[in-house]
Parts: C-alpha cells; structure tokens; sequence
C-alpha cells in the first residue's frame, strides 16, 4: 500500500477557484428559477398537473440515478481495495453530496400524493383500486403512507452510506489515517447490499408503479445499469472539466481514462442485456398484463423513441467504443460519455412518459425549464460541495499506486 507518489502533489491545483461558490449559486438561482417557470407552466396546463408531475418524475429519477451510480462506484472501490481509481474517487465523492438535496426535490410528488392527486400513480386512485382486482390485490404495498414511509427510508439509507464514506475520506485528509481506509472497507461490504435492496424497491416504487398492472422482476436491474452508465458518463465528463481548469492535469492520466471507459462500455453492454432479457422473457410469456407495457412503448411516435434508444443506447456506443484507442483519446470518449449521458435520459424519459397517453412525443417547454431547473441545482450542490474540499484524497494509503497505474 505504500508507494512514493511518482507526482507531485504540491504541484498540482487540486481545489476548485474561489469563484466556484459564485458560479454555485449562479446556478442555484437559474435552477430555481427555472424550476418556478415549470411550475407556472404546469399550472396554466389545466390538466390537474399531470404533463408536470410526469415531466419532473423523469429529471428526479435521471438526476438521482447520477448519485446513486456515484455511491456504488464509491462503495466498489473500496470493497474491491482497487489501487487506480483513489485519483478519481473524490470526484466520485463529491456527486454523493447531493442526495440530501434530491430528497428535498421528491417532496413535490409526495406532496402531491398527500393533496388527493392521483395524476402520476393511478393506484392512489380508490375508484381505480376498486374496479382492479389486481390492484386491490397490491393495496397494502401501493398505499400513499406506505410508500410515503419507504421513500423515507430510501434516503435515509443512502444518505447515511453517503456521509460515512465522505466524511472519513475527508477526515483522512487531515490525519492520513489508514485505519479509516479499513473501516471503509469493512463496510462497503453491507453497503452495497443495503444498495442493491433499496435501489431496487425505489424504482419498483417511483417507476415501475406507474403502469401499477405490470410488473418485472428485473425492473431494479435495469434501472441500477441505467445509473451506473449515467454516473460514469458523468465522471468522465466531470474530469475533463476539472482539467480543463488547470485542476489535477498530472494527477488523472490517460491510464484512469482508459479504466473508466472500459467500465463505461461494460455497463452499455450490461444494460442491453438487462433490457433485451426483460423485453424477450415478456414476448416469450405474452401474457396481456405483461405484453401491454411494451405495446405502448412500439406503437406510435414511441416506436420510434424505442429504435433510437436501442441503436443510439446500445449499438452505435457499442461499435464506437469498442476500440481501445477511443477509451485512451480524452476528445474521443469526452463525446461519448456526452452522448451516453443524454441517452441515458431519453432512457428515463422512455420509462415514464408513455403513461400520459398523449398523442404525440409530450415534449416541450416544461421539460426543458425543469431539465434546466434540476440541471442548475444538481451542478451547484455538486460545486458547493466540491469547492470544500481537495478534488484528490490526499493521503490515502494507495494514492502512489493509483498515481503510478499502468494498463497493461
């Protein structure tokens, strides 16, 4: 674990300009703002909020799948003792920052539950409960204070993992302790089962409970391998950017670019194959109750969503990062984690807004204020927390080691 760190430290910029705390709260103004522009529309919509409700579910869900992929990585390094990734983890750290706020942004939509408004999950409807036998049979899971309660326990979960990792890498700064490296690695064991569990339940809850008839086993799955391709996206794009700064040019090389866009590419394969064993064991069952969740999604303008998602989602990244040149040129896999990220929300989009049955692809002004809206506050949560601290665990035990990493 000790090695002499081939760069020096001292050297580098590693913390952000003292006008990052500006920028953060420039951008927590716009965010707000934004998000008051979408609540205006929403409102003059005169649909009892439902084109809103939906809209803000899909940036509550893509905004929050980005933490939580960040909380997994945090949680794998450590219960794999990895070496190369100690110079990328504390951007890795700094995502998991914002789910205090993203707990405060779901409040709308429990709000909304508790005010009687049935517009996103009809099974808080008692007229529809009791004319479905299926739904009255799912009565005690899909209950408002039930799932109110669970939603709870989610973030307290996630919050707490979030805050033990960060405040003992944080605190490892100061001592250098590599007792506190331990402790993390005892933990992250438990963490990511405690992970998997509510990652798993939250999107059955929030997005599976949408179409509340259907149901899939491997739903959670689906989603986690969503969020890990958004996270990573997101980190890959988060380390240009610091570099581009003058922030940590020596301390992230072309090596942790290459291992992050060889997990990149894992996680785009390993979500088409969730999502290709999801769709093909409903054809092959072609039970109704089942088979109606992908009929919406291949008929209409969605017919159309679900080919681009398939080429755009799977295929095309598949061919173009397959080469191992790609993952070494920052330009290169900079445009396809760009790519992968906006993907990665028509992915979320795809999952919710077919259960408006709108005419056509429901898409327009509010969605953009509310992209913008949690766009803004996300990036100055991730600033704020960013500009307290080191971009780089400074004196963790396997920094030399990730400082010297070579792919082979």
């Amino acid at each position: 674990m000790d090695q002499s760190n081939p760069v020096d430290l001292s050297r580098q910029r590693t913390t952000l300009p003292p006008t990052a705390s500006g920028m953060a709260k420039v951008l927590a103004a716009v965010g707000l703002a934004a998000l008051a522009a979408g609540f205006g529309l929403g409102r003059a919509q005169g649909d009892d909020w439902r084109y809103f409700l939906h809209a803000y579910l899909v940036e509550f869900a893509f905004f929050l799948s980005i933490s939580l992929g960040a909380l997994f990585f945090v949680a794998l390094h450590h219960v794999s003792r990895a070496g190369w990734s100690v110079a990328v983890r504390r951007l890795a750290e700094v995502f998991l920052g914002n789910l205090a706020l993203l707990a405060v942004l779901f409040l709308p939509i429990l709000l909304a539950m508790a005010l009687g408004n049935h517009s996103l999950y009809r099974w808080t409807d008692p007229r529809q409960v009791a004319a479905s036998e299926l739904l009255r049979h799912k009565a005690g899971w899909l209950s408002v204070w039930f799932f109110a309660l669970r939603a709870v326990l989610y973030f307290v979960a996630w919050t707490l993992l979030a805050r033990f990792f960060f405040r003992r890498s944080l605190q490892q700064d100061r001592s250098g302790e590599p007792r506190l490296t331990i402790q993390m690695e005892r933990a992250s064991g438990p963490a990511l089962l405690i992970f998997a569990g509510t990652v798993t339940f939250a999107a059955f809850d929030w997005l599976m409970s949408l179409e509340p008839t259907w149901s899939s086993t491997i739903f959670g799955v689906y989603y986690f391998s969503g969020a890990a391709v958004g996270f990573l996206a997101a980190l890959i794009l988060a380390a240009l950017l610091v570099q581009a700064g003058g922030r940590l040019t020596d301390t992230i090389t072309t090596e942790h670019y290459h291992d992050l866009g060889k997990l990149l590419f894992g996680f785009v394969v390993w979500w088409g194959y969730i999502a290709f064993s999801q769709y093909m064991l409903i054809w092959y069952g072609n039970i109704p109750e089942e088979t109606a969740y992908y009929l919406k999604r291949q008929s209409g303008p969605w017919a159309a969503v679900s080919l681009v998602l398939l080429f755009g989602h799977l295929l095309i990244p598949f061919v173009g990062m397959l080469s191992r040149e790609v993952k070494r040129r920052r330009l290169l896999l900079g445009f396809w984690a760009a790519w992968l990220l906006a993907f990665h929300w028509l992915d979320i989009y795809w999952l919710v807004m077919p259960n408006l049955d709108a005419q056509g692809l429901p898409l327009g002004p509010i969605d953009l204020c509310l992209l913008v809206g949690f766009g803004g506050l996300y990036l100055a949560g991730v600033l704020a927390v960013a500009g307290r601290s080191p971009l780089v665990p400074l004196k963790d035990p396997r920094l030399g080691e990730s400082l010297a990493f070579e792919n082979a």
